[in-house]
């Protein structure tokens, strides 16, 4: 029997962009008005059809912001168009900035209104190395594709999934004290050093409107100044080991304690517990929170089984996964009815990867939240993620920031523990492309 013939670029469906006839680009207006781009001219070839606007240069920009970087992605169209995301390069993503950078050429002269195609064909590019850094480099790019597919008609990019759902979005205050235990002078406000502090900055967030806080374990170090205990991320004693002991399980009651008296029965607490125990250590924290009724506990796992005997015996509900790639990932969680919530990292997986993941929650009666720990931009993506999905929980957003948030315009509007969300086509700001150059990586 003869060998099958081999596959050739050739005949890969839409593996490159053909360019229009020029007798076809001729009659093409231009798509800079909006009714331009919604009558943009179509030409038919072979057994699909391309679209004339183009993915013509894909630039990544960064932002000292304090303790991490703020960087971005800038993705032009042949005719000016431009659409934006932001994504991570801190904490454990070093490099993502020169993955992107690879994966450029493969999309150059793609339609970016196509971004389903693109995201899929870069999938297949990177399917020997499945997520990590490839993963996000790939939800970096299909997020501007997303801005850009919105702006080309006019709308938001909430629109092209069919939302919004919801028009405010409920957000908690993430890092609740501990950013100002770590970070107070980039933040530009005093540091919180006692557990009179943490109370103080408790009855603050409460003020100011918010419903709900996520903090973390908050504990005194050798001065007696409260530091983050968080030796699953390498940054003192208790690794690679990750026990727990009673003083431990002692300073959590009192940190809870303090937060809880001075803001009230109402108010809602989430504990982000990480990394930083195994199984055994993760069933005392649950027991040790109990009295503190908790909105959630945080956990991150990387077993499933694992994490379901964490939720079968804790007395408040559960949330994880906020490091999974896709749904591939989410499914084994699910099938072991590992979490009450599954926290989806939008930004990165992806929105249109996220909502998918959503789906899935839904047919396990879970609940999702959005992972968003970044900058303003990524909030509205996460947002929009927010905005589309019915299976909805709440929303984390950092409130505590470096000084300077002029990134993009207008600036993030919260009310009453709510998020507005902005009514402007694609992600519904603007980019301020000279602040961010003008505040390079130190």
């Amino acid at each position: 029997m003869p060998l099958p013939a081999p596959v050739t670029q050739a005949i890969l469906p839409s593996s490159f962009p053909i360019v229009p006839s020029i007798a076809c680009r001729a009659r093409l207006p231009s798509r800079r008005r909006l009714v331009d781009r919604r009558t943009a001219c179509l030409v038919s070839v072979g057994t699909g059809t391309e679209a004339a606007m183009k993915i013509a240069q894909v630039e990544t920009l960064r932002a000292d912001a304090g303790w991490r970087l703020f960087s971005f992605l800038k993705v032009t169209t042949d005719d000016g168009l431009v659409g934006w995301s932001e994504y991570s390069e801190s904490f454990g993503s070093a490099g993502l900035s020169s993955v992107i950078d690879a994966l450029t050429p493969l999309i150059i002269g793609r339609d970016p209104t196509r971004w389903e195609e693109v995201t899929a064909w870069l999938q297949v590019m990177t399917r020997q190395s499945r997520g990590g850094l490839n993963q996000q480099a790939i939800a970096a790019i299909e997020n501007a594709l997303l801005d850009i597919a919105a702006r080309a008609r006019g709308i938001s990019v909430a629109a092209l999934f069919g939302g919004p759902i919801r028009e405010r979005i409920p957000v908690y205050w993430s890092h609740f004290a501990s950013y100002r235990v770590r970070n107070a002078a980039h933040i530009g406000v005093p540091a919180i050093r006692s557990r009179a502090d943490v109370a103080r900055h408790a009855a603050e967030v409460k003020d100011r409107g918010f419903k709900a806080l996520k903090t973390n374990i908050l504990v005194p170090g050798p001065d007696g100044s409260l530091f983050q205990y968080s030796p699953g991320f390498g940054r003192h004693a208790g690794w690679p080991e990750l026990n727990w002991d009673n003083r431990l399980l002692a300073e959590l009651r009192a940190h809870l304690r303090s937060i809880r008296d001075a803001v009230g029965p109402e108010m809602g607490i989430h504990l982000d517990t990480n990394f930083h125990f195994r199984t055994e250590g993760f069933q005392r924290i649950a027991e040790t929170v109990a009295p503190f009724n908790l909105t959630w506990l945080e956990i991150d796992i990387h077993d499933p089984q694992a994490l379901g005997t964490i939720k079968r015996m804790a007395p408040c509900p559960i949330a994880s996964a906020e490091t999974l790639h896709g749904r591939r990932d989410f499914r084994p969680y699910l099938e072991q009815y590992s979490m009450d919530v599954g926290i989806v990292d939008v930004i990165w997986n992806g929105l249109g990867e996220s909502i998918k993941i959503a789906s899935l929650c839904d047919v396990y009666e879970v609940n999702c939240a959005p992972h968003n720990f970044y900058g303003n931009l990524c909030s509205m993506i996460s947002a929009t993620f927010s905005a589309c999905i019915p299976n909805f929980r709440v929303m984390e957003i950092d409130i505590d920031s470096v000084a300077w948030r002029d990134e993009f315009t207008p600036p993030p509007v919260i009310e009453d523990g709510e998020l507005v969300m902005p009514t402007g086509p694609g992600w519904g700001v603007e980019v301020n492309e000279a602040a961010i150059r003008a505040r390079p990586p130190k």
